[in-house]
């Protein structure tokens, strides 16, 4: 499959796209040992290693998200699943990043990314339209970030997506996410070394407006899979401390 070069920048907005030849002279660098997974809250993380620095899924402060800081960091490149505006708010971000926002396969700095098409809702996409799935591998680390993923994954999806080292799966429900339960079933079908569990309500949450479950009904219905907790927001990981089975990681959101 030929690789796509369309990518847009964020301080244009999602309309705006430019076609831009991509140079792989980081490819060393970008594929070196290490690598800093930063939560910025629900869905949002920001992943620094290999001289590069990613950003998925900067939302607007608004029902779930409404007591987390604007995720509003410097990154090299930024991913969105969806222009849902808890997955896809990209103005106001400094440096004018690199964006990513359509199915496909890209190449950035020497990292190679592949963006899977699937529903954002449990209607074939009727209700909120395509989500989409990023996998690369930064810092010897290969990484799955399912986004808003609704349905079930396929077994071409999961070709696509392969065995992540580290997948970010959703498990808080509502109409566009996976359910406690659905979470489950895709840590079965793609077997992560860790997962990192995204979506969820958190005291962030504006009560009235947010319409997902806690953390805790997913470390229920995983009861007897290995929880490692952190008090930080960040996690180091390096392929050396993987795990050979499925690990749950969980990070803290300093308020």
């Amino acid at each position: 499959m030929k690789r796509r070069q369309l990518m847009g920048y964020a301080g244009a907005g999602l309309v705006t796209a430019v076609f831009t030849t991509l140079g792989s002279e980081f490819q060393a660098d970008a594929q070196s040992s290490g690598l800093s997974v930063q939560w910025l809250g629900h869905t949002c993380f920001l992943f620094t290693g290999g001289g590069v620095k990613i950003l998925v899924n900067p939302f607007r402060l608004s029902g779930c998200t409404a007591k987390y800081r604007p995720p509003k960091v410097a990154a090299d490149l930024v991913l969105i699943s969806s222009q849902l505006l808890d997955e896809g708010a990209v103005d106001g971000l400094p440096g004018n990043p690199k964006l990513i926002y359509e199915p496909g396969v890209y190449e950035f700095k020497g990292i190679k990314f592949q963006g899977v098409a699937i529903d954002h809702d449990r209607k074939g996409g009727k209700q909120f339209g395509m989500n989409t799935a990023w996998s690369w591998k930064q810092g010897g680390i290969s990484i799955l970030h399912l986004g808003g993923a609704a349905a079930p994954i396929s077994f071409e999806q999961k070709i696509l997506m392969g065995r992540p080292d580290v997948a970010l799966i959703p498990v808080g429900g509502s109409a566009k996410a996976y359910n406690a339960q659905e979470a489950k079933q895709a840590v079965q079908v793609l077997n992560p070394k860790l997962v990192i569990p995204t979506h969820y309500r958190t005291q962030a949450a504006d009560a009235a407006t947010c319409g997902i479950s806690p953390l805790d009904e997913f470390l229920t219905v995983m009861q007897g899979v290995t929880v490692r907790r952190s008090n930080n927001d960040t996690v180091s990981i390096s392929p050396g401390s993987l795990p050979e089975n499925s690990v749950i990681q969980t990070l803290s959101y300093k308020f």
